[in-house]
């Protein structure tokens, strides 16, 4: 269940900024206020250091522009407490020519959010943070790192300034991979988005599929079956295995341990067997469906499940005893890419990055989805926010999604895996066959879509990456209007130049690998 939304936010803003809100909405337990442009720097440093209020933490923010409207644009601000565990959306509204101040002074994690909604949708943010220069002085050089670097996992480019073989200054830049996701959204009916939904993180579609399909049904208004919402745990908690062995293998050959890898890759073949079995497919799985699933569990696929559950614990302690007390992990990885739990929730930072300094936020725990809540499992933290304590927190979140898996194969329940609703879930293929009212439904369904309500929701989950939220805007069309995707690795890249500045050219290898990046869920 959600945390009440803070209602009583808006006395507070109404008492200390009057006639700055202009307007108040609450939709599927989400509160949005409207603020005046001019005092939307004064707003968020309240609501920010206020400590009824206590919103530590920018997640993203939306540019979204109208044709139809006394105003062209509007800036969304998606605000998170995690002392107080609530959510809020400010929304300012621009005219063409308008700006809007940056939020960067309050929230430094914002930079590369505001630059996004500004070059996707036209608002202007000023003062805009400085884009940098490339330049050559004193005894510093430039260098290039990517996008085709092998160690850069992916297609990203790093600028850097180096004086001899320490990082002066780091400058990420993105895009290579850019597909046009949430426009080509704006086209497609909620069930075709699906497939898109795979190659965000693409080493965990079955969790991004989740994802976003909870946010289409938090839009509806529905909840699935208990037999969906179990075997949707157990495919996000597969996927987080999957990912973080890739994680594992890739990062420990990075640093010169390759033997890792080939062991983390025996155990990822393993599952990509069982999530062959699921979907009929091993990578883009399009798995999940509004109001339900694609299909139920075929035979034998249980026990396939709990097969690896008997063998990869034995695995997972192998892989620990390889590196968690080896001298040259250690030298490579302790101290190095230290950040602190406030810089870290500055900069919007979530999953085991932001666990790594300390602080347990876990969208499972916090605001629970898909039956999270009645699962036992621990939320493993470090303590120095440094490259070492990143890979231990994955590497005990690997344990945590056994128990979880292990505790859903056990509740398994019998059942449907879908809402019965014929206006939202396909009607079964021999009533297809034989039924002229069932033929029509499914007609209806595969090329009119899902009309979702007029309304907008945030909805987020945890991911292996960490926070992956989907912001929808719907004026009752079966498409959305606007869809925002909060990718987690886009965010947790803002961190790079916080890490590696100060530190040494081979220290930064580790430091990308320990932030975990997926270009493909960068870019969108």
């Amino acid at each position: 269940m959600a945390p009440d939304p803070p209602r009583f936010v808006v006395d507070r803003l109404n008492g200390r900024f009057p006639g700055s809100v202009l307007d108040v909405a609450e939709f599927r337990g989400e509160i949005t206020v409207v603020v005046a442009k001019d005092a939307l720097l004064d707003v968020t440093l309240f609501l920010r250091d206020d400590p009824e209020t206590a919103f530590d933490m920018l997640t993203v923010v939306t540019g979204t522009h109208y044709l139809d409207r006394d105003y062209d644009y509007e800036v969304l601000y998606h605000l998170y407490s995690l002392p107080k565990n609530h959510r809020l959306r400010l929304k300012v509204r621009l005219r063409e020519g308008d700006t809007v101040s940056s939020v960067t002074p309050v929230w430094p994690g914002a930079n590369w959010p505001e630059r996004e909604a500004r070059a996707s949708s036209g608002p202007s943010m000023r003062p805009v943070p400085a884009e940098g220069e490339d330049y050559l002085h004193g005894e510093t050089m430039v260098v290039n790192m990517g996008p085709s670097h092998p160690s850069t996992h992916g297609v990203l480019r790093l600028v850097l300034t180096l004086d001899g073989e320490v990082v002066k200054a780091v400058q990420p830049h993105v895009g290579y991979l850019h597909r046009g996701m949430e426009k080509i959204a704006e086209g497609m009916t909620y069930n075709q988005f699906v497939p898109y939904t795979d190659r965000l993180d693409y080493l965990a579609p079955l969790s991004n599929n989740v994802g976003f399909i909870l946010a289409v049904e938090k839009l509806l208004g529905i909840t699935v079956p208990a037999r969906a919402q179990v075997i949707r745990v157990m495919g996000c908690e597969i996927a987080r295995i999957s990912a973080h062995l890739l994680w594992l293998g890739t990062g420990a050959l990075d640093l010169g341990a390759a033997t890792v890898f080939f062991h983390t890759f025996r155990e990822r073949e393993t599952l990509y067997n069982i999530i062959e079995a699921l979907t009929g497919t091993r990578m883009t799985t399009s798995y999940t469906r509004v109001g339900g699933l694609a299909r139920d569990l075929p035979p034998g696929w249980t026990e396939q499940v709990r097969a690896f559950l008997g063998t990869f614990p034995a695995a997972l302690d192998e892989l620990d005893a390889l590196l968690t007390r080896n001298t040259i992990w250690m030298k490579r990885t302790q101290g190095i890419g230290r950040i602190s739990a406030r810089d870290a929730i500055a900069l919007g930072l979530t999953g085991p990055n932001l666990r790594g300094t300390g602080v347990a936020y876990d969208v499972r725990r916090t605001e629970p989805y898909s039956g999270y809540e009645t699962y036992e499992f621990d939320v493993p933290v470090g303590a120095t926010g440094d490259a070492y304590d990143r890979y231990l927190v994955r590497l005990e979140e690997m344990r945590q999604s056994v128990k979880i898996l292990d505790q859903a194969l056990r509740r398994l329940p019998d059942g449907p895996i879908s809402v019965d609703d014929p206006k939202i879930t396909l009607p079964k293929k021999e009533r297809v066959l034989t039924s002229m009212e069932e033929l029509i439904e499914q007609f209806m369904i595969v090329t009119e879509g899902i009309k979702g309500p007029v309304g907008e929701v945030y909805h987020a989950i945890e991911a292996p990456k960490g926070e992956l939220g989907f912001y929808i805007k719907s004026e009752g069309d079966k498409s959305p209007y606007r869809l925002q995707i909060r990718s987690p690795s886009f965010i947790n890249l803002q961190a790079i130049e916080t890490m590696a500045v100060g530190g040494l050219l081979s220290d930064l290898i580790a430091v990308v690998a320990s932030l975990d990046p997926v270009m493909g869920e960068v870019d969108r």
